[in-house]
């Protein structure tokens, strides 16, 4: 375990370094490669319960989105439709070619479960995604501020998962989700989080006195939005644990080695996303 996250340290750092040299091209090309990644490994878990989406088109669909939110914003800002309500456009023709494209495919009795896995695994995935994206863009001024954004997200919820990781270790006694999660105690999560809210509140006070984050957001406000952000993303953790228990599987994939799989690193991610762009969204209004 303790393994496991050093490396997902790592990789993030690492990540995250080719982000600040390259900036938001970089970002949304990457944003886009995990989701894609993240949702092969998530219709394949479908698929081992016994479920038949469509991997191919729904990753093409999904990875359309994201480049597409990305393309309005930098190639046609003009466009009447933009940010969340392209996405909800977006999403709504994928529904559109879905329910086109299987009319022609599988058995009858199969079609439905076909469109709903499907059109789960776009939801689930590149359109939770893509408010990674809406962060990016949420100062168009500064755009390094919203990478920043992007860079605290992930530093709380993986100083989160370490912060659990290793108080529920040492004094864990209380166990928080038995039938899924059995080494994740109560104990834990409150260290998590702590732990978690410290982190964020010394990123923005290393970083916030060189513009590196929106002026409002302050050391006291990044320590308190810190906390929902962990607590999300414990339960986002929780979640795919019960999707690989459900699948009968250890790891989502072998796409990353010494973690696991794709959706094994992005886990976390996938719900605080959407959570963390409305409550910048209000904090720094």
């Amino acid at each position: 375990m303790l393994k496991r996250a050093i490396s997902t340290f790592v990789l993030w750092f690492a990540l995250v370094g080719l982000l600040w040299k390259f900036g938001r091209p970089a970002a949304v090309l990457l944003t886009t490669v995990m989701a894609v990644l993240t949702q092969y490994e998530f219709y394949g878990m479908l698929a081992r319960m016994g479920h038949r989406p469509f991997r191919r088109l729904g990753m093409l669909l999904g990875a359309a989105m994201l480049l597409g939110s990305y393309a309005q914003r930098t190639i046609a800002p003009d466009f009447p439709i933009s940010g969340p309500g392209l996405m909800a456009s977006l999403m709504a023709l994928a529904v559109i070619a879905c329910c086109i494209r299987i009319l022609y495919e599988r058995n009858p009795e199969q079609r439905v479960d076909t469109l709903a896995s499907t059109l789960f695994g776009i939801a689930y995935v590149p359109f939770m995604f893509h408010f990674l994206i809406e962060i990016f863009f949420l100062n168009k001024a500064a755009p390094n501020q919203g990478l920043m954004l992007v860079v605290w997200l992930v530093v709380v919820v993986k100083f989160c998962d370490t912060g659990a990781l290793l108080v529920g270790t040492a004094i864990g006694r209380h166990k928080m989700s038995p039938t899924i999660s059995p080494k994740k105690s109560w104990e834990g999560l409150v260290g998590g989080v702590a732990v978690a809210s410290l982190a964020g509140a010394l990123l923005v006070c290393f970083f916030g006195p060189r513009n590196l984050y929106p002026a409002n957001f302050t050391v006291l406000r990044s320590a308190v939005a810190a906390v929902p952000i962990a607590l999300i993303g414990v339960v986002s953790d929780l979640v795919e644990s019960m999707i690989k228990r459900s699948a009968d599987i250890k790891d989502s994939g072998k796409s990353v080695p010494g973690i696991g799989g794709a959706f094994d690193l992005t886990d976390s991610i996938i719900l605080t996303a959407p959570a963390a762009y409305i409550l910048f969204a209000y904090l720094l209004r």
